[in-house]
């Protein structure tokens, strides 16, 4: 359930500081817009065990409520998550996504090696699910619309360093297009790409059309330096 706003005259809740290592994970602090670097592994929402949303009321930061994310990011993918302080924001925010105004740069390390130096999938995608493997993405004729722009970074020992742009905002969008295209993302198990160090993707950058333009990166974490360290990152 979604925090509500304090009810006029309410006594404000003691606030909580953020742990540090959560504070260290802060891209970006406005009075209205949030940037965190997101961990890998930390879903965005569970039911039980440790999420962000458990972490958020950490987050206020001096605010009467606690920040929500105006996107979301696989539990297993790291990097900038966008966070809305205030009602009015995180209903803009929401709407910028929803219309496909913000910019949005990925990171990936692939398994094999693409042909090209650059490229376009549009394979369309959707949920599918069995009883002994559960739920899954798929690229099918009679899925949605998906549509990612691709370039090549660098390239080594059998793997490559990708730069993923969507166009669209799928479930498991660039797994499933990197799949489709012949060379998964190295640590997905999901889609082929291994089991071993990791998903090796990255929410690399994202930019706001706001009043001033907000451009902010996340650095590349730790399970993925020496595989793009290989491909000459």
């Amino acid at each position: 359930m979604r925090p509500s706003l304090s009810r006029p005259g309410a006594p404000r809740q003691a606030e909580i500081a953020p742990p540090d290592w959560l504070r260290a994970r802060l891209l970006h602090l406005g009075p209205e817009v949030m940037v965190l670097d997101k961990p890998a592994g930390l879903p965005v929402s569970a039911r039980r065990g440790e999420s962000l949303e458990a972490l958020l009321p950490a987050l206020r930061m001096g605010k009467r409520r606690d920040p929500q994310p105006a996107h979301r990011l696989d539990a297993d993918t790291s990097g900038c998550l966008v966070l809305g302080r205030t009602a009015p924001m995180l209903a803009r925010l929401n709407a910028l996504f929803a219309e496909r105004r913000v910019g949005k740069v990925y990171w990936a390390v692939v398994r094999g090696a693409p042909a090209a130096e650059a490229g376009v999938t549009e394979a369309r995608l959707r949920k599918t699910s069995t009883a002994a493997g559960g739920w899954r993405m798929e690229a099918h004729a009679a899925g949605d619309p998906a549509r990612t722009a691709w370039r090549v970074l660098g390239r080594g020992a059998g793997f490559a360093w990708l730069e993923l742009r969507p166009e669209t905002g799928r479930t498991h969008q660039l797994r499933v297009h990197c799949a489709t295209l012949g060379f998964p993302i190295l640590g997905d198990a999901m889609y082929g790409g291994g089991q071993a160090g990791g998903l090796h993707l990255l929410a690399r950058a994202i930019a706001l059309p706001l009043e001033e333009d907000l451009c902010v990166e996340a650095p590349v974490p730790d399970h993925m330096r020496a595989a793009v360290a290989a491909c000459g990152g």
